[in-house]
């Protein structure tokens, strides 16, 4: 059970206690596609702590709960997504809140070890003095883009950045209270996270593709911005 997605498919099934189809079960899954919801799924079948039955034209999984092993891999995939429910109950409770935040690297991907960091990126509204990166660029359009941009958000206050530094150096107390992990956090304002988007960063690409949402707007969070802004 050391593929990537087996711990989290576990988890699904146990917390949701009736036989699921491939696509059920990937609809409930923090990430992953169907594909690979699928061969996690036929090697479960294999190892027997999943069966499999066919029900009407729908090939159904359920947890065998008998095998000696159910248990024990559940427990431990459950951790991951108690971790998940508790940072989003944390984020969500900010006076400041953040634009967008996601779990990456080792932590997302599951192959980390009991001494890996827990990568987290955070997107916030432009703090004070912040500007759009493309008002630095060598285009004037991207210049005059970058400078509506700024026309058209709120920027925190003082006291708002003073707010935000410390919530996120108390999440760096709580997250290693939970876990015993240290958290390395990622912080940036929403016009940075935007032109990481443009460019198709790899930082970007690997949250796209691997990341654990754990708050805030699904797209860019420049368009949240724009959109509190009125």
């Amino acid at each position: 059970m050391t593929a990537t997605l087996d711990g989290p498919v576990l988890a699904v099934l146990a917390n949701v206690g009736k036989p699921l189809t491939v696509g059920e079960v990937t609809a409930q899954m923090p990430r992953g596609s169907e594909i690979g919801v699928r061969r996690s799924l036929a090697r479960l079948v294999e190892q027997g702590i999943v069966t499999a039955t066919e029900m009407g034209r729908n090939r159904v999984h359920e947890l065998n709960r008998d095998h000696v092993a159910a248990q024990i891999a559940v427990q431990l995939a459950s951790l991951r997504l108690e971790l998940w429910r508790r940072l989003r109950a944390k984020l969500s409770g900010w006076r400041i809140k953040p634009l967008y935040a996601s779990v990456f690297g080792s932590a997302a991907r599951e192959d980390g070890d009991a001494g890996s960091d827990i990568d987290l990126l955070l997107v916030h509204a432009p703090l004070p003095g912040e500007s759009d990166p493309r008002r630095g660029s060598a285009t004037l359009g991207r210049q005059l883009a970058g400078l509506a941009a700024e026309l058209t958000t709120l920027q925190l206050t003082e006291k708002d950045a003073a707010r935000w530094r410390s919530q996120v150096d108390q999440l760096h107390h709580e997250v290693r209270s939970w876990t015993g992990n240290p958290l390395q956090v990622i912080q940036m304002s929403g016009y940075e996270w935007g032109d990481h988007k443009r460019q198709g960063t790899s930082l970007y690409t690997e949250i796209s593709r691997d990341g654990i949402q754990v708050a805030g707007e699904t797209g860019d969070p420049l368009a949240a911005l724009l959109k509190a802004s009125g």
